[in-house]
């Protein structure tokens, strides 16, 4: 038979319980008006994900137990809706809601303990499976990380349906490996399966959607929209009465339903979604912790162009302020180029020289060579905190993955800000997105917001006559190739001789990347994207003698 399937694909807030609970009940309703049989939230809706170690915090379990009945006192008629949460334990579980009462939970089995995730610290696992009969059709339920392991156990019971709730963060790539997965786990089980994920910002982390259901044979019959909130409704052929269930809700045969959307959305680019990922990163980081504009220190170099066109493209560009802070070595070109990004975008600009402060220090401080270098940049970063403390704008750092990578920013300079919406794409990526986002914009007849002499002038801090990059750098076309095996996949010293790498730059790179960590653990966080980020992903200690060279 056909079970009408809404897969409720939405963005929560952590610990915003009043929030949510108005999400799900406006999913509800909608699914309700469109005759759906069964809606399906993402993994923790009710408490938002990842809670970290609020769900240790007896208070928090207690208040979203209670959001959770007050919930399920609210779903009423003729709709069974699986919603997750926090229960005591803690535990990351869902429960079963028919006719405003609680009629079964599940609790999620296999915790995942690497890259970002710590469930192993936060939650204890469940031991049993679940399925409940709905219209006759045996629907199983599994979370996240379950079907990441053998599903056997859940084959062995032969359900007609499998729904997967999920808190599965982006990274490049990543959709691809779902659905993969996803087809691999219904061929075995036999049967189609639901797979809903959330959207949104939290903290470092960035949820794309990517709802995906397929059939038994593993067939793609529906997917959702990615980055974006959507209610995804689905007709899928069940077989009826299957298995033993744990709980009967009803055997009766379902109505038709009265509309489904179960298209299949087309994919974007690997730059659009990147995009995406950065803009919705910091969109959600900005609006979720109150904030309503952004300064960004504007060198008219790329990193600090780039930063704020996603920030334009996130919060509006009357929202996003910039300033240009010339000294006696910043070039003509450079405030020109910071000037014309602001002319093109609309944000607002303005300039402050900073040599009258950095005069005022070197008349009370000997500072010679880098020393005097870092004063500049420290210099720039007291005063965007000084506007920011003034004007109750959250700044932006502007440092990129290959300059965290090697070390190449300035404590308390250039390294300052509250978010840094680029720390996680090396320097190679910055011009292939600022180059993709003024092509979207030519496409768009827009006028593109990143100047073109940005993308093309050579790198510089410009911080002494006549600076580049590449003076204290390897070029970074071949830089970001060591950096991603080194820093992304682990490749020690030999592996990396053996990947055709000169082998003084191999030690120069992991020497400069070694010697780095202790300014990694000081930056602001941003949106993670890559398959391995610096912070939770890559997690060394900053006091260590053990030399890969």
């Amino acid at each position: 038979m056909k079970l009408s399937v809404a897969l409720a694909q939405i963005n929560p807030t952590v610990g915003d319980l009043a929030g949510n609970a108005a999400l799900i009940k406006s999913s509800v309703q909608s699914a309700q008006s469109a005759g759906a049989h069964l809606i399906v939230f993402p993994e923790m809706i009710i408490t938002g994900y990842p809670v970290e170690d609020l769900a240790l915090r007896p208070s928090f379990q207690a208040a979203s137990i209670n959001a959770l009945e007050e919930v399920a006192s609210q779903i009423k008629g003729d709709i069974v809706a699986i919603v997750g949460y926090l229960d005591k334990g803690p535990q990351n579980a869902v429960a079963v809601i028919h006719e405003g009462k609680i009629k079964a939970r599940y609790v999620k089995r296999h915790l995942p303990n690497y890259g970002v995730f710590d469930e192993f610290r936060n939650f204890t696992p469940g031991t049993s499976d679940l399925v409940v009969r709905i219209h006759g059709v045996d629907v199983a339920v599994a979370i996240c990380e379950d079907i990441w392991h053998s599903m056997d156990a859940v084959a062995a019971r032969k359900p007609g349906l499998v729904v997967v709730p999920n808190g599965s963060p982006f990274e490049r790539n990543k959709d691809d490996v779902r659905l993969a997965l996803v087809q691999k786990r219904a061929k075995e089980i036999g049967a189609p399966l639901a797979y809903v994920n959330m959207t949104g910002g939290q903290d470092d982390l960035v949820f794309d959607g990517d709802t995906i259901v397929v059939d038994k044979a593993g067939a793609l019959i529906a997917r959702a929209v990615q980055f974006e909130d959507q209610l995804l409704i689905v007709e899928i052929d069940c077989a009826e009465s299957s298995s033993t269930p744990d709980v009967v809700i009803s055997d009766d045969v379902a109505a038709p339903a009265k509309t489904a959307n179960g298209l299949i959305a087309p994919r974007l680019s690997d730059q659009a979604e990147m995009w995406a990922a950065l803009v919705i990163g910091l969109r959600d980081y900005i609006k979720k912790n109150g904030f309503k504009s952004v300064l960004v220190g504007l060198s008219g170099g790329i990193d600090s162009a780039l930063v704020a066109a996603i920030a334009i493209d996130a919060v509006g560009a009357v929202n996003v302020h910039g300033v240009a802070m010339p000294s006696k070595y910043s070039s003509d070109h450079s405030v020109e180029d910071a000037a014309a990004l602001a002319s093109a975008t609309g944000i607002s600009f303005r300039t402050i020289s900073i040599e009258p402060m950095v005069e005022s220090f070197l008349s009370n401080l000997l500072l010679k060579g880098i020393a005097e270098e870092n004063l500049q940049a420290r210099v720039r970063g007291t005063t965007l905190m000084g506007i920011s403390n003034q004007e109750g704008h959250i700044v932006l750092a502007t440092g990129n993955k290959s300059e965290l990578a090697v070390g190449y920013s300035t404590l308390y300079g250039d390294a300052v800000g509250g978010f840094a919406p680029i720390k996680d794409i090396y320097k190679t990526d910055v011009w292939a997105l600022a180059t993709w986002r003024n092509a979207q914009a030519v496409a768009n007849a827009q006028t593109p917001p990143i100047p073109q002499r940005s993308i093309t002038k050579e790198p510089s801090a410009e911080l002494r006559p006549d600076q580049k990059d590449s003076d204290s750098l390897p070029d970074y076309s071949l830089l970001d190739q060591v950096l991603r095996l080194y820093v992304d996949e682990d490749h020690g010293f030999d592996a990396l001789l053996k990947d055709g790498f000169d082998e003084v730059l191999i030690r120069r790179v992991i020497s400069l990347v070694d010697k780095a960590e202790y300014k990694r653990r000081q930056y602001p966080p941003g949106a993670k994207v890559s398959g391995r980020a610096f912070g939770k992903d890559r997690r060394l200690p900053m006091t260590s003698r053990w030399n890969e060279i």
